[in-house]
């Protein structure tokens, strides 16, 4: 389960990584060599990508619980049309009461 969530610990982390990916972008613009740094900033944005690609499809996920919780209120949310509500051909059957007395 834990591979299937993104836990605080992780987003945390991934939030220190794009820090440090945009701390280096600015020390290399500081000093003239933005574009030198090409190769460090291509590993260290693919690092970061990586863990982005993770953090959008894992904190989007839903545990099977939720899922089920989801499709029961889209089911009762489509049910819920007033025109559903209209009575049917059932009548209350008054021979219920005549029924059980004879017992």
């Amino acid at each position: 389960m834990s591979e299937q969530t993104y836990d605080d610990g992780r987003a945390r982390n991934l939030e220190h990584m794009l820090r440090i990916l945009a701390a280096r972008i600015r020390e290399l613009d500081d000093s003239g060599a933005l574009l030198k740094g090409a190769g460090e900033l291509t590993r260290l944005i693919g690092d970061v990508r990586s863990e982005l690609f993770h953090y959008e499809v894992r904190a989007t996920y839903d545990t099977p619980e939720v899922a089920r919780h989801r499709r029961l209120v889209t089911d009762a949310t489509r049910a819920s049309d007033p025109a559903s509500w209209a009575p049917r051909d059932w009548q209350p059957d008054n021979d219920n009461d005549e029924e059980d007395s004879s017992w």
